[in-house]
């Protein structure tokens, strides 16, 4: 059963996984790709019941899958790493290593195949979500449905944070440790973007009759003070 500790190292865990689940690029991708969507198809982006619960849909699908993914990793992770004594894993090589008495010989195979699925997966996701950020902020031209030479800026924060990423297993820095810290950081900001998205979706101006209803705010509002608390807990314990 699970036990909750009150120390730096299970909070920083636990504002890992909140900040993975509800992470800020989330909220960039989802709607972009929902508006570039439809400019490709030369329509009029008109929000309405259909759209909103296509998207819906598409989001309970993808959260669904993200969360039976999440739960395995971590009952695999507790049955077979650490009942034999893997309480610290810095390389992909160690994990390979360790899935051995689940795996056998094919843990190796078995685990580069699922690291080359999940890069193809979030490569573009992250990348592409931080350069939407950039975008937006400073009002360059944006879209992967765009050339580069379109787009130069776009495309060269994706480039850029490709070359960065890639930098990281030439230094010091143990890659899945910076995948925590990447984890935790989402942590720490996602409850400032929140409590901006909840903003919005109560704002007339901007949602017009599509406002949030009372379950989306209690949820919204309850998510809110979850990943606030914890953050909060984390920096106490961590100064």
């Amino acid at each position: 059963m699970p036990t909750i500790e009150w120390n730096k190292n299970y909070l920083e865990i636990l504002v890992g996984i909140l900040g993975t689940t509800i992470s800020p690029y989330l909220f960039f991708w989802q709607a972009t790709m929902e508006a570039e969507d439809i400019k490709k198809k030369n329509q009029v982006i008109v929000v309405d019941k259909r759209m909103i619960g296509t998207m819906q849909k598409d989001i309970d699908l993808g959260m669904f899958f993200s969360n039976l993914v999440m739960y395995f990793i971590i009952l695999t992770c507790g049955t077979v790493l650490h009942s034999n004594g893997m309480f610290q894993i810095d390389t992909v090589e160690q994990a390979a290593t360790a899935l051995k008495p689940i795996a056998g010989k094919f843990a190796s195979l078995l685990f580069s195949i699922g690291i080359i699925g999940t890069g193809f997966l979030a490569i573009p996701v992250l990348s592409g979500s931080l350069s939407y950020m950039f975008a937006e902020t400073f009002n360059w031209k944006e879209g992967l449905d765009k050339k580069i030479f379109e787009a130069k800026p776009f495309y060269s924060v994706i480039i850029i944070s490709l070359v960065i990423g890639l930098l990281i297993n030439f230094v010091v820095l143990s890659p899945v440790k910076a995948l925590l810290y990447s984890a935790v950081l989402y942590g720490l900001t996602a409850p400032v973007i929140i409590a901006i998205v909840i903003h919005i979706g109560n704002n007339k101006i901007v949602m017009g009759k599509f406002t949030n209803g009372i379950i989306s705010n209690v949820l919204g509002v309850i998510t809110f003070l979850v990943m606030t608390a914890s953050a909060v807990a984390l920096l106490y314990f961590q100064f």
